[in-house]
Formats: structure tokens, sequence, C-alpha cells
């Protein structure tokens, strides 16, 4: 059930109203727009008589909602949720690129992957340090050591940081390392976990979804950590199991607007998981954005073919870059790009804002900037760099 207050109603008014509800021993879960307040309503929702709360003033109308999850559904929280992680804004417009090795082999190689994935538009860095396996004789993954790595890469390139918890005995580590921590598709209906990650932190947490599950039951999981207290909740679809054998799995794209008509999350795609086949990763990734997602979290690796982890559907850094130029210019995309690097920054944009202090020195065409600066400060970048690409 969710209450709709009208636009004039006050802060005190809201209160009011939820305030005679928790005295019936129901919680509420206020949610202040851009125009009114929604109060949802969470509980044995029969004690309420919306006769009662309809009368008051402030009242727009009372609702009932039908679906099972509360917190998650759209009907609680009209505006599309945008989630901080480490800096980086994920939905409401904003599109995270999430690129990375699929599991941690030696810090030199993440390193090296990290710059390549940053130096092409990527705002996230991925990497899995523990890494559930089908086969139990299969690479797990380097474990603690892995997650240290990562934190080595972050110190690097400033690119936060996602990995997969797989277990709650190692959650206050990655509570202290990870930015973004990340719920396998194994692991969605692990109830005991997620209840755990939702009271432990109020980090962002990636919700990927299970291998055959249906879209109520992956938003089911989702509401577990936000009723557990956490609502900073990612959705990621990564392809479900169906009769077809060719490709790895079957990526669901209708996953895009079904979740964003049922809640208000975030949701990113995962194209590499979906295909098993790095060929499919560009035109997949193309139509996920085609579809509206919030994100994309896509394999790269310096060397595919050695890879102890699903080398097969990595893209190699040169692909990488190759597939985030393709979709600033198909899709339109304005990628927002922060680096000290002026030869891969001549490379890539369009337009030069330079910084300094927190303030905006000056902007410009790209070919203006690197011909003349306006200002002291941008002719003193330039100069600091011994030889540049483009003069080259």
């Amino acid at each position: 059930m969710i209450i709709v207050m009208k636009s004039t109603a006050s802060k005190e008014d809201v209160e009011k109203v939820s305030g005679s509800v928790e005295k019936l021993g129901l919680r509420v879960n206020v949610v202040n727009g851009a125009t009114q307040s929604v109060i949802g309503i969470i509980g044995d929702t029969t004690k309420v008589d919306p006769e009662s709360i309809e009368v008051d003033p402030a009242v727009e109308k009372v609702m009932h909602v039908s679906e099972p999850y509360k917190l998650a559904n759209r009907a609680f929280h009209p505006e599309d949720s945008v989630i901080d992680v480490g800096g980086v804004k994920i939905g409401g417009g904003h599109l995270a690129v999430i690129a990375g090795p699929c599991s941690v082999e030696s810090k030199e190689q993440v390193i090296e992957i990290a710059k390549a994935a940053k130096a092409a538009g990527a705002n996230l860095l991925r990497g899995g340090a523990f890494k559930p396996r089908t086969s139990p004789y299969a690479f797990q993954g380097m474990g603690s050591a892995g997650l240290d790595i990562l934190v080595a890469a972050k110190e690097a390139t400033g690119l936060p940081i996602v990995s997969e918890l797989m277990d709650a005995e190692y959650l206050d580590e990655f509570i202290e390392k990870v930015d973004l921590i990340q719920i396998g598709a194994r692991n969605m209906q692990n109830f005991d976990l997620l209840k755990k990650v939702g009271k432990a932190t109020k980090k962002p947490i990636l919700l990927k979804r299970g291998l055959s599950a249906t879209f109520q039951e992956w938003i089911m999981s989702a509401e577990y950590i936000m009723a557990s207290g956490n609502p900073n909740v990612i959705l990621c679809e990564r392809g479900v199991r169906t009769f077809e054998s060719y490709t790895r799995n079957t990526l669901d794209l209708q996953a895009v607007p079904v979740i964003k008509e049922l809640t208000h999350l975030p949701i990113i795609i995962d194209p590499s998981h979906a295909g098993g086949k790095w060929w499919l990763v560009n035109p997949m990734a193309k139509a996920a954005v085609a579809a509206g997602c919030d994100g994309l979290m896509i394999e790269v690796h310096n060397n595919p073919e050695k890879a102890l982890c699903d080398g097969p559907q990595s893209l190699k850094p040169a692909k990488f870059e190759q597939l985030m130029k393709e979709l600033k210019k198909e899709m339109g995309l304005t990628i927002l790009f922060i680096s000290h690097d002026m030869g891969v920054i001549y490379d890539i944009c369009d337009e030069v804002a330079v910084m300094r202090d927190g303030r905006i020195e000056e902007t410009g065409e790209k070919e203006d900037f690197f011909a003349k600066p306006k200002t002291e400060y941008g002719q003193l970048l330039l100069d600091s760099v011994p030889k540049l690409p483009y003069l080259e």
C-alpha cells in the first residue's frame, strides 16, 4: 500500500501521516520526489483503513500494491534511483561502463588492463578475486590477495572497484576494499547472504540475475537486500539459460524495459557472460544501450588466449577501445573522460575542459585547445608532456 501526498503537503504533513501508520506497528518508506512525496507502507496493511487516511487534506490518494516487492517497486519510488559508486553515478540517464578481466591473475596484468580500459572510456574496474566455478578443479581466484591487487589498480587509475562476494565470511573485507559489491548469478537466491549484505553495509550492491530466474524472483532478491537496510541496489542482466547451446546463455534485453517499468532500480547489461563469445560483445552492447540500459559490464583481457578464466568472451583492449568509439559515434553518447594523459585526450575527446583545484579554467574544441590554450595553466599541462602523439 502507498500513500500519495499532495504537491502542497509540507514536511510536517508527511511526518504526521507517517507517524499515524507507524503507530499501527507498520514500517514506512518515505520517498520525496521533485513535486510530491510518496509513503510506502510495509507490513500487514489490513490494519490500515484507507478512508481514514484519505480524509487528511494533505493526502491525495491511497493505493494498494499487488506485487510482493515493495521497496523496489516503482509505485513506492516513482523516480529513477541514481546510485553513487565511488563518485560514478549509475541510473537516471548516467551510463556506467565497467571493464576489466574476469579474474585477477597478477598485479601487472590488472593495472595494465585498468589503464587501457580507463583510457578507452571505462569508469569502473571489474575483477574477480573469488571465482564461483562449475568445476572444483578450475581456477578459483586469488582470494584476498586478488582484492589487494584491485586496490593497487584503483590507486594507479582512480577507477572504483567491482568484485564478486561469494561468502559472508569475507564481507568485512569487501566493505573495506570494494566500491560495488557484486552478488553473482549463483548466489542470487542465497537469502542469508542477501540479508547479511543488506544489514551490514550501505555500499552499492550489484545483483546479477540467476541462471533461470524470473523477473519477480530477481526483484524479490533485491527486496531482501533493501528490506535489510540497504537501498543501493543495481540489477545486472547477464543472460539466462535456454534450450540454445551455441551461445553460453541467451541475453534477455527485454529485461531493460521490464525492470524500468516495474522498479526504480538501475539495470546494467553484461554482454560478455551472455554470449560467451568475444565477437558478440560489440553488437549486444550496442543493443543494450539502444534498449536504455544504465550501464555495461564488459570483460577485457590483454591476452585472452592465456586467460585463466573466460578468455573466449573477453575483448582485447584495442577491441574495447573500438567499441567505445563506436558507441559514442553510433549511439550519440556523450562520455565524460577524466585524465592527465594529453595523448589519450587528443585521441578520444572532441571537447576539452581544463580543471584546476575544482574549478574550470577553460573549455573549447580539442583542436583549438591543443593549438593554443587560453590559459597559462592549460599551456603548462601541454608543456609538461615531452612528446605528444599528434605532433609526431
